[in-house]
């Protein structure tokens, strides 16, 4: 079960889990930051993964559809523990942030709406800014270096990421097969690498997509694993499709509870795309919650630990590293991009400005201060200041 591509891991599972399971509860930021704070922890600081395997991750996540984070976290279990590690990182990962999610659920259906959440998020959307900014900033210096092509397709990726506010799917394997051409394009690669990647998903979608038996329930499945399965891009790339299914088709939801929905999973660590688990408790309870979770989540899951052997096989030739390079550079130049994206909803007065400044300065000054202290800072003062500046506008 235990198996490396060079030497022993210098973890054990249990560590890796107990390290998903505390970013799953402390990981802010949506899945720009969380994919940052894993290279951060687990590439740079413990060295538990090697950049070239974080690389490969980052890219396969990136190539399938569903949440970016949960994808990229399945694979950092799946490199060192296969399928065991695989399975039990994505678990840890999701599950702190599913708990949180529902418990709101609880709260909001019972005591009717959550209205501190917007001046908590005042604070936290301006701190997350700052996160952010700086997890995309070690990003591009460690990935891009001076590669002239690379930083064409980081910057591409930047600026349709601002205009367009949303992850283009098709241009991260577009960034990937460019590089891929310039550099190394073998034949046997165009037949083989990239159909065997594409033919895997086929049969897991459908299988994913059989449903369940209760009617509502069964709804749910089907829709949450329709949003896992065929929706590419991350966290709030998926707003979109569950705004089109949950309000305008299926009427499970008004407007207002839907916009609520998403800023419990702005404001809860973990993944954004976690909302599927409160927007699933108001629909059905529990059981509801936990099937719009399983639906969402059980394709991405496939989606990684199908293609990983492949990667894992394949990813030293060099024209997998050279494919592997462009869509890595397409990607942080997307985070790069989102830092504006998300900018441009949480800096909207000076108080905010100030706060994702000194956010950034703060980490560039402590390297070793943890996010969840600032982000609890940044809500308390968001709870203050808020209510000041709300009356006073009113």
């Amino acid at each position: 079960m235990k198996t490396s591509t060079a030497t022993s891991p210098g973890y054990t599972l249990g560590q890796l889990v107990f390290y998903m399971l505390r970013l799953g509860a402390f990981g802010f930021g949506g899945p720009v930051a969380l994919v940052g704070y894993m290279h951060r922890d687990l590439v740079e600081r413990r060295q538990w993964i090697s950049e070239s395997d974080y690389r490969e991750g980052l890219a396969l996540a990136q190539m399938m559809p569903g949440p970016l984070a949960a994808q990229l976290g399945i694979y950092m279990g799946y490199v060192h523990y296969r399928l065991a590690g695989a399975t039990l990182a994505g678990i840890a990962f999701v599950l702190p942030s599913f708990l949180m999610v529902v418990g709101l659920g609880w709260a909001y259906a019972h005591f009717g709406g959550l209205s501190w959440m917007q001046a908590a998020f005042y604070g936290v959307g301006a701190a997350v800014v700052g996160i952010i900014a700086m997890s995309a900033y070690k990003l591009t210096a460690k990935t891009i270096g001076r590669n002239r092509l690379l930083w064409c397709i980081y910057l591409i990726l930047a600026v349709t990421t601002v205009v367009t506010e949303s992850e283009i799917a098709w241009l991260f394997i577009a960034g990937g097969i460019v590089n891929w051409i310039v550099v190394s394009a073998p034949k046997w690669f165009s037949k083989n690498g990239l159909n065997a990647a594409a033919a895997a998903q086929l049969p897991v979608a459908s299988g994913v997509l059989s449903g369940l038996d209760w009617p509502l329930l069964g709804q749910l499945g089907l829709f949450f694993a329709k949003a896992g399965a065929f929706v590419f891009g991350s966290g709030l790339a998926i707003v979109p499709f569950l705004y089109g299914g949950v309000v305008t088709e299926h009427h499970w939801l008004n407007d207002k509870q839907f916009v609520d929905a998403v800023a419990v999973a702005m404001i809860t660590p973990g993944p954004v795309v976690i909302t599927v688990g409160f927007i699933g408790y108001l629909v059905a309870g529990f059981a509801g919650a936990c099937v719009a979770a399983l639906g969402t989540f059980l394709p991405c899951y496939l989606f990684t630990v199908l293609p990983a052997p492949y990667f894992k096989k394949y990813g030293k030739l060099p024209a997998v590293k050279a494919f592997v390079d462009g869509i890595t550079a397409a990607a942080v130049g997307a985070i790069t991009g989102s830092v504006i994206v998300i900018a441009r909803r949480s800096i909207v007065d000076w108080p905010t400005v100030l706060l994702a400044l000194a956010t950034a300065l703060l980490l560039w000054r402590f390297r070793k201060l943890q996010e969840p202290v600032i982000v609890l800072g940044a809500a308390l003062i968001g709870l203050a200041v808020y209510p000041l500046i709300h009356s006073h506008a009113g």
